[in-house]
């Protein structure tokens, strides 16, 4: 199709009949993605509830335990994970040791 051939209107038509036509398309590709989810459900035994259903607990990521206090306010601790809290780093920049901190 040579879109150049067309007026505004029939641009603004061609528009409206290509934005309808995805939207019935998608219409038509959730309602078989729904069919294919349930398929595959029922084949492993699971109702819906089941499959919306958050990972069980088991699986989740562990919390660390503490492996640092702070030292004037020992409810502030820190896992070792991840990013220094400012209260390490400031223990370590006036030249304190890591293990100055440990639980």
């Amino acid at each position: 199709m040579d879109l150049s051939k067309l007026d505004f209107a029939g641009l603004q038509n061609l528009k409206a009949d290509v934005e309808a036509e995805m939207k019935r398309r998608e219409q038509e590709e959730r309602t078989k993605a729904k069919k294919q989810i349930m398929e595959l459900a029922r084949t492993y035994g699971l109702n819906l509830e089941e499959v919306l259903t958050k990972v069980s607990a088991g699986s989740a990521r562990k919390s660390a335990e503490a492996k640092f206090r702070h030292p004037s306010r020992p409810d502030i601790t820190w896992s070792g994970r991840g990013r220094k809290p400012a209260w390490v780093q400031e223990h370590l920049d006036g030249g304190g040791a890591l293990q100055d901190l440990a639980i």
